[in-house]
């Protein structure tokens, strides 16, 4: 707006348009080129060939495997002094050569584990717990070998130690009472040192038995056993401490035949792991569909969804079981997948 063809003043007229008088000189003024002033070198900089001879320092062959705060050690104790640490970082980073530059041992891949059981002496889970002794620093190791279709603890036992030898030992006495054929099994566990020794590892391969391993540090990989030491320290009468081996073993005796004989399990839709190991399902089902069907018989009204039938165990137990998106695993198989034991 040009007011030179009229007698009115600036003040005036921004006084009577509303406009403040700054916004009227800034409008008048040219306008600047967008964008940021640029910046200024700062007199401490590295020149080009300084920084270009920085990074070929930081990628020498004696240097390449390095962290920038090494590299500066390393260069000091030669009388060489380039720049600071956090200039070798920087130099890294606008270079795209910022990563782990460490030489370190990369750890494999691990596949997940997935087993699947449909009948008894398929599929074995094994584990190793702490039972506390008299004193602090005892305690005695329980081995604990369980099927996980049945949840039926084929074998366990009490030692000071965890070695492969009484591993060995016990799976050799619990393939032959449950008459396990060549190839018929597979064998869970996590990666102990008993779990991985030769002595076991041999025997299975005499057996043709299959191992199978949780992944490092994933504890729900061997679900059924730590679902079952949790059981067994959490039942009422597991002591705080055992007196001596003894008494561990006493305890144990006792508690896994009441676990396998008169444990009513969640998981197997309240049969006892006995029931389910010795192929006894059907023969207890029909007995407790015959009293439902007489008290459905006696009083109709009380059951509002019509006559009750008695649920079986799942068809099929997973550790792991394949994900839908892989498509391996179709809906009325997922309808019976279990992951982990309900004690």
């Amino acid at each position: 707006m040009d007011l030179s063809e009229y007698d009115v003043s600036v003040a005036a007229a921004c006084e009577v348009t509303g406009v403040a008088r700054s916004t009227f000189y800034r409008d008048k003024k040219p306008k600047e080129r967008s964008g940021r002033r640029p910046r200024l070198k700062h007199p401490r900089a590295l020149t080009s060939e300084q920084v270009e001879q920085v990074a070929l320092v930081l990628n020498e062959n004696k240097y390449v495997d390095r962290s920038p705060k090494a590299v500066k050690a390393a260069l000091l104790d030669e009388g060489i002094y380039l720049c600071s640490e956090r200039t070798m970082y920087r130099i890294l980073h606008i270079r795209g050569e910022l990563k782990e530059r460490r030489s370190q041992r990369r750890h494999p891949v691990h596949k997940k584990p997935e087993l699947m059981a449909k009948r008894p002496n398929k599929v074995w889970s094994w584990d190793i717990t702490n039972l506390k002794g008299p004193e602090k620093g005892t305690v005695y190791k329980l081995y604990v070998v369980m099927d996980i279709y049945s949840r039926f603890v084929v074998g366990w036992r009490v030692e000071y130690t965890e070695s492969g030898e009484l591993a060995e030992d016990l799976f050799s006495q619990i393939c032959t009472r449950q008459m396990i054929r060549r190839g018929q099994l597979k064998i869970h566990s996590d990666r102990g040192g008993p779990m991985k020794s030769k002595r076991v590892e041999d025997l299975l391969k005499d057996l043709r038995v299959k191992q199978s391993f949780s992944r490092p540090k994933v504890s729900n990989d061997n679900p059924f056993s730590e679902s079952h030491f949790r059981h067994l320290k959490y039942s009422p009468n597991f002591p705080a401490r055992f007196g001596c081996i003894e008494d561990a073993r006493a305890f144990c005796r006792s508690f896994f035949v009441w676990y396998n004989e008169e444990h009513f399990h969640e998981g197997l839709n309240m049969f006892t792991p006995a029931m389910v190991h010795g192929n006894r399902i059907e023969e207890f089902a029909k007995r407790r569909q015959n009293v439902l069907d007489a008290a459905y018989q006696k009083f109709p009204n009380r059951f509002v969804k019509g006559r009750p039938t008695v649920k079986r165990p799942p068809k099929a137990v997973w550790i792991n079981p394949p994900t839908k998106e892989k498509g391996t695993c179709s809906d009325t198989a997922c309808s019976v997948n279990i992951i982990g034991g309900v004690q």
